[in-house]
């Protein structure tokens, strides 16, 4: 199975939940909740492929396509700031409030290497758009970050190849997780637990006490 680039919100998706991630991208399945509508409504604000002139000088540049050869990585920009001095600040928009997500920074990490092979320039920082707090949050694209977007990439590459589905996480992450219908995970759960008892049922060494 020859596998193409991997799209930058497959890194969003997999870095909150490997089996969210398998279900979208290995599987095609996908469901609408509130929180996703929530987010499609403020993408839709940016997500018109335009570049206008912004405040300070700045050029923005409007659901911008990026790509990334090296890091086998392809995807879309939010926006994008350009400066008059040559800085690159992409701007990635979530709906809820403003607070700290590994797999939105991983997300925006990837976005900045992206453009650093795409225009040849170094891009430091870029920032999450919390549309709830009407807030940004800057985010520094550290080593760390750079390694943890190409680990998960190559983590999606292999899950994909693999063709087998992660297994549900079954915590508080799929509460409020528009996939949980689909992805059964307290069914999935359970039937896991009752194939351990059976396997240790005839078991002396598994047997309790």
């Amino acid at each position: 199975m020859t596998i193409e680039a991997i799209n930058l919100s497959a890194l969003n998706q997999y870095t909150y939940c490997p089996r969210r991630c398998g279900l979208i991208y290995l599987e095609g399945e996908f469901d609408q909740n509130v929180h996703t509508a929530r987010g499609n409504a403020e993408h839709e604000r940016v997500d018109c492929a335009a570049h206008v002139a912004g405040k300070d000088g700045a050029r923005l540049d409007y659901a911008l396509p990026v790509w990334s050869q090296a890091a086998g990585l392809i995807g879309k920009c939010d926006v994008v700031e350009h400066w008059p001095d040559g800085t690159l600040f992409p701007v990635e928009y979530k709906h809820g409030p403003r607070r700290k997500w590994l797999n939105d920074d991983l997300q925006l990490t990837a976005q900045a290497i992206c453009l650093e092979e795409m225009f040849d320039r170094p891009v430091p920082t870029g920032a999450i758009y919390h549309a709830s707090s009407r807030r940004r949050r800057e985010v520094s694209f550290t080593p760390e970050l750079r390694a943890l977007v190409a680990q998960t990439a190559e983590a999606i590459r292999a899950m994909l190849t693999s063709g087998r589905l992660p297994p549900p996480v079954n915590d508080q992450r799929c509460r409020e997780c528009s996939l949980k219908d689909l992805c059964q995970p307290e069914a999935i759960a359970a039937r896991t637990k009752q194939r351990a008892l059976r396997d240790t049922l005839f078991d002396p060494n598994g047997a309790m006490d």
